[in-house]
């Protein structure tokens, strides 16, 4: 059961990545290289303010508020001058908000690693289904499942889902419509480096984090994607409980063999299935 446990809390902090990079690609029709150093970037924020409070609960809001204000930065002043050229141009600019944060992150914090302590109410094994498990994993469980539910919802039954989807089908008409879809744009990215922010610093308090934490990490997270259907929420659901899965089993019984077991499935995925589990046709469906 622990192992359990273990393997659905990584397949929701890689849901906390996928989401946000779904959804920028669905609105914004691009991958985002630099989701994960805004991943990085949530982790030592989180730590910082832990330093400074003592308080592991309100790491846990702060950092996804920075990280999000981060993100919209990004989209306004860096990404939105380019979106009428190539594709390539935001590429560049992606890849040098990587090296920057990199090393802006490095000159704070150091390269060591770091790691800041599980808060006191989720310190204590408990006994749970007949074995002993953490807590604190059923917390990102529990945390990311009321995330995964507020999206679906949000895009499904709000106006602002309404929004999204339609920009994502078509932006120009989008606009026509009287939808702001600049504005729209800007909230996406903030809401998925605040989803990136907040799995950072969710990560933070079971492992060390370091400037690098975000490239691993993010190789999964673009599978996730691919493997779901670029563009689909429910499909990064899915996908995340696939390669979170397989690391988890996978290091336990082969450890030697996990990294060949998970792209092997996630090239069989691609053969079997170009497009995903879930079509990109289908992407808000």
């Amino acid at each position: 059961m622990s192992l359990l446990i273990i393997a659905i809390s990584i397949s929701m902090v890689m849901f906390l990545l996928a989401s946000g990079l779904t959804l920028i690609f669905g609105v914004f029709g691009v991958v985002n290289f630099a989701h994960g150093v805004l991943y990085m970037l949530g982790a030592f924020i989180g730590y910082q303010t832990f330093q400074w409070t003592g308080n592991f609960w309100l790491a846990l809001v702060v950092a996804p508020i920075v990280v999000a204000l981060v993100g919209a930065g990004i989209e306004i002043f860096l990404l939105r001058p380019v979106y009428k050229f190539d594709h390539s141009y935001q590429l560049m600019i992606q890849l040098g908000v990587i090296f920057v944060m990199v090393d802006l992150v490095k000159s704070i914090w150091g390269a060591e690693f770091l790691m800041f302590p599980k808060p006191t109410l989720l310190s204590q094994a408990i006994h749970f289904l007949g074995s002993d498990v953490d807590p604190y994993r059923l917390f990102i469980i529990g945390l990311s499942f009321l995330i995964a539910v507020g999206l679906f919802w949000s895009l499904e039954k709000t106006n602002w889902g309404i929004a999204v989807r339609s920009a994502s089908s078509n932006g120009v008409m989008a606009e026509c419509l009287g939808i702001n879809v600049s504005s729209l744009r800007t909230m996406i990215f903030a809401v998925a480096a605040g989803l990136a922010a907040l799995g950072g610093v969710a990560i933070a308090a079971i492992y060390p984090i370091d400037v690098l934490m975000g490239d691993a990490i993010l190789i999964d997270c673009f599978i996730v994607v691919v493997i779901g259907g670029l563009g689909n929420i429910q499909g990064a659901v899915l996908g995340a409980l696939i390669i979170g899965f397989m690391r988890a089993y996978g290091q336990y019984f082969l450890s030697d063999w996990v990294n060949i077991l998970t792209y092997s499935t996630f090239l069989v995925i691609l053969l079997v299935l170009p497009e995903g589990l879930f079509s990109r046709r289908r992407r808000w469906a």
